[in-house]
Order: C-alpha cells, then structure tokens, then sequence
C-alpha cells in the first residue's frame, strides 16, 4: 500500500514535524524571547513578505506569465482568476537562476535577523522560525491581496527551488507557518519541563 504524499519531493513533507520537534526542545528549558522581540521580528518579517509577494508579481510580468500587467491591478486581478499559476519550467533560465540565488539571500536575511538579537541559541532559532513563518504567512496574503493568486489555499504552488523545486498545495507552508507561531508562543508562555518536574517532586 503506497502513501500518498501531500509535498514532493518526499521529505519536505517532514517540514510539519519541525514546529512540533522545536515545541518540545524549547520546553527543556526556558525560552529567552522578549514581547518586544517578537513584536519587531514579526513588523520586518511582514514588511519583507509583502516585498517578497511584489518581486514575484515583477518576475511574472517581467517573464510573460502575468496576463493584464500593463494595466491596473483590478486588471490582472481579473485575468489572473482565468490562469494557473507559474510553473518553474516556464521561466526562462536565466530568471531561473536569478530566483535561486534570491531565495537563498532571503533565508541569509532571515537568519540575520535572528542572528542579531541579544539572546542565547535557542532564543534565535525561536525567533528565526517566527520570522520564516510570519513571512511566508504574508507572502500568500499579499499575492492574494494583489492578483488573487492563490485561488484556493488547494492550488499547488512551487514552495522553493533549493536544493530542487519543492511543491505543495498552497495549505501546507501555511498550515506549517501556523503552527511554528502557535509553539513560539506556547513554549513562551509554558513553564520549563525540567522546572515543572523540579516543583512537583520538591519536598517541603
């Protein structure tokens, strides 16, 4: 009996574990994020998915591939609702190879930020799944908000293209971005573990 995979290639299936397994890690031991961190992790990451949503709105129209882009966004807004969205064997090679070297300075930005901050390991490993989530969150909601793309959150869309094209149906990343915000928060908020354990068992 085969199992039928929501993402390809196989492994990026495994990417809906990575909230769950850093839940339980951070639970170990106390989480060093501050409100104030979140708070401006997540003003940039926004910031960054909105001019991540309008670079791929340019390389569309740059490529062909976004029908009405010469005229008002209520245009492409109405003929993007008749076309599919863009495959990576559509782009030229050149605009190809453009992408992979953005996506990978993307992710360098990314950790930067998390880099930056004035907390211990597991603190920016926190705050950089917080920023890669709410980014990728505000991606989608841009591009919908601009050419409703995508139609449905079961349209397939090409997640990455490091180290090779990922695909899944647009509710996956989002379903993954959701609960890697939710375990930030909750393992925020949650006492440790180790300290739980240390006052059950205290003897008076």
């Amino acid at each position: 009996m085969r199992i039928a995979l929501v993402a390809e290639p196989w492994w990026v299936n495994l990417a809906i574990l990575v909230p769950v397994a850093a839940y339980f890690f951070w639970r170990r031991g106390s989480l060093p994020v501050k409100a104030s961190q979140l708070i401006i992790v997540a003003l940039f990451a926004s910031a960054f998915g909105f001019v991540e949503a309008t670079v791929v709105v340019y390389l569309r129209a740059a490529s062909g591939l976004l029908p009405g882009y010469q005229g008002t966004l209520s245009d492409i807004v109405r003929l993007t609702r008749q076309s599919q969205p863009t495959a990576t064997g559509e782009l030229p090679p050149s605009l190809l190879g453009l992408e992979v070297i953005r996506e990978a300075a993307t992710l360098l930005m990314l950790v930067s930020v998390a880099l930056l901050t004035p907390t211990r390991a597991r603190g920016r490993i926190a705050l950089f799944l917080w920023a890669f989530a709410i980014w990728d969150a505000v991606y989608y909601a841009s591009l919908w908000a601009t050419i409703r793309w995508p139609h449905s959150i079961t349209d397939r869309d090409v997640l990455f293209l490091i180290p090779e094209p990922w695909f899944a149906p647009v509710w996956f990343p989002l379903l993954v971005c959701a609960l890697t915000v939710l375990a930030v928060l909750l393992a925020r908020l949650s006492p440790p573990t180790a300290r739980f354990r240390e006052k059950i068992f205290e003897r008076p």
